[in-house]
């Protein structure tokens, strides 16, 4: 380290005339979600085959740096780009160190664009990091003030994700919200911090075939789901993904109850996939119709028989996470989940009261469903919302548990990009209260998103330099090799399909180390090993 001599008279120089080199880190990629839904105009084809050859995903490092971020930091006084990184989302930069702090403060509509500056020269660091006020610094982590809300947020771990060091709220993140009218939207104080940001990307009216979503004000129920996420309304609410971007769908026509919804429900999904959307709220069911002879029975809520539910799943294997009411029947003659929320590739929510008790309304699940419904459960009973007319009130569905357990999944793919939509659902049932004893009423239970994220943080090996963990092959055929650090006397494995389902658990030592899997189909597999409190998730493929 320099004497303070010495340092300075080096700043007092080089702040007067000289020309300091610093890495200038962004806040996002805005286009994210759209990129790395159309892969192939970010990476060559051939990057493509490699990627999936070796089983790695594509995430938000493949992205390139925004270019409207460039162009606005070129324009700065004093300051010349001289490269930029993707992968960390920095530019290198050469200029004045006071015209490269005042970076700090540039905007892009309406939203901060440079997240941190790192001077090459460490002295600049200490410098700024001795004269920053450290409430200033507290201050400009995301702190909320849920106000009424605060019970619905915090019941699932939603507030730890926002309150995070790395706020994750939603940013970067594209949801589409299918659903009734979504009256006042436009104008209501409670999305105005949603209008601000440029949060609301587009909608269409299906039922009524034009773009003006906001049109139709027979029902405002797309506004109460779509508060319970990106509603914001200073010290009295705060949805569970209040910086998420949204697309905005109408496909219930609340007048009828017509199979036509059910395809234009697969409409909006299609056109959700093709804009790059990551996730779809759904609080609609469909079980029976006002003509009878359109009826499904229970027994048709297999998850693979109605049309929506068929599409629901098509638009799981797109890789939309689909999260979906489980529906309100549960203390009525229909009692069970209806569709979509019993496809298999749909995340399903139950709910219960504020004390986390079940909620008698709400549909429960069945054997003869092909996986476990509910998936999970949030607050659904004396939940609140924001009306049309921007008043914080109750109201009780799992048309609202939906959207408030959606902005948390939502926050917390943001933390993990590189998770595909059934790694991220696996997840959150393992965090879930009750999931080693699931049962139709709450199914998996109350998810922790704290501590599905931290789940999610765990890295390829044991967090341990010293300790190899290794499995091979991938893809396997009929035996695969859990090889454990010799230092380990023995580790679980567990074997999952990608919609959840256990399919085989048991234990490897470092001597007894395979397992058959020449009975399993084919498909991808999350296999989860865990020894004295390290665990880790890893994809297979089976041939």
């Amino acid at each position: 380290m320099r004497n303070l001599l010495l340092f300075l008279i080096l700043a007092y120089s080089v702040s007067s005339f000289g020309q300091e080199h610093a890495w200038v880190y962004l806040s996002d990629k805005p286009n994210s979600a759209t990129a790395l839904a159309n892969p192939n105009t970010i990476l060559t084809q051939k990057a493509l085959d490699r990627k999936a050859a070796h089983n790695v995903a594509i995430d938000f490092k493949d992205v390139p740096v925004d270019e409207s971020y460039i162009t606005v930091i070129k324009a700065q006084p004093g300051i010349t780009v001289m490269s930029k990184s993707k992968w960390f989302n920095a530019l290198h930069v050469i200029g004045n160190p006071t015209d490269i702090m005042a970076l700090n403060t540039l905007t892009v509509n309406g939203t901060a664009i440079v997240s941190s500056i790192d001077f090459a020269d460490d002295n600049f660091d200490a410098r700024i990091s001795q004269n920053q006020d450290k409430h200033e610094f507290e201050a400009s982590l995301t702190t909320f003030n849920y106000g009424n809300a605060a019970n619905q947020a915090v019941m699932i771990g939603a507030d730890d994700l926002h309150q995070h060091p790395n706020s994750y709220t939603g940013t970067g993140m594209t949801v589409a919200v299918i659903d009734a009218g979504f009256t006042n939207v436009s104008t209501m104080n409670g999305f105005q911090r949603l209008r601000d940001n440029g949060g609301i990307l587009g909608g269409y009216d299906f039922v009524d075939r034009n773009t003006d979503v906001y049109a139709y004000t027979g029902n405002a129920h797309g506004t109460w789901v779509l508060s319970d996420m990106a509603g914001y309304l200073q010290d009295q609410f705060v949805g569970t993904a209040p910086d998420a971007n949204y697309y905005l769908f109408r496909t219930e026509d609340a007048a009828t109850e017509t199979p036509l919804e059910e395809s234009l429900w697969v409409e909006a999904a299609e056109r959700a996939d093709s804009l790059g959307v990551d996730v779809i709220n759904s609080s609609l069911g469909y079980t029976t119709f006002d003509n009878p002879n359109y009826n499904y029975t229970p027994a048709e809520m297999d998850g693979n028989t109605a049309y929506i539910t068929k599409g629901a799943n098509i638009a799981f294997q797109k890789g939309i996470l689909v999260v979906n009411s489980a529906g309100n029947s549960g203390s009525g003659s229909w009692q069970i989940v209806g569709a979509p929320a019993d496809a298999a590739g749909v995340f399903s929510i139950g709910a219960v009261k504020a004390d986390g008790t079940y909620a008698s309304f709400s549909s429960r699940g069945s054997s003869a469903q092909p996986t476990q419904k509910p998936d999970v459960v949030a607050q659904g009973q004396a939940n609140y919302i924001i009306t049309t007319s921007d008043v914080v009130t109750t109201s009780n569905g799992t048309s609202f548990s939906s959207p408030i357990m959606a902005g948390g999944i939502v926050c917390l793919w943001q933390a993990l990009p590189s998770l595909s939509n059934a790694e991220i659902m696996q997840l959150v049932r393992e965090s879930a209260s009750q999931y080693n004893a699931p049962d139709f009423f709450l199914g998996y239970g109350i998810p922790d998103l704290s501590l599905a994220l931290a789940q999610g943080l765990s890295v390829s090996e044991f967090q341990n330099e010293n300790l190899s963990l290794k499995i091979y092959p991938n893809p396997v055929s009929n035996q695969l090799t859990v090889q454990i650090p010799s230092q380990l006397e023995e580790a679980r494995v567990r074997l999952y399909d990608v919609l959840g389902k256990k399919i085989l658990d048991t234990k490897v030592t470092a001597i007894n180390k395979t397992i058959n899997t020449s009975t399993l189909s084919k498909g991808v597999y999350l296999v989860k090993i865990d020894s004295d409190g390290l665990s880790v998730t890893k994809k297979i493929i089976k041939n």
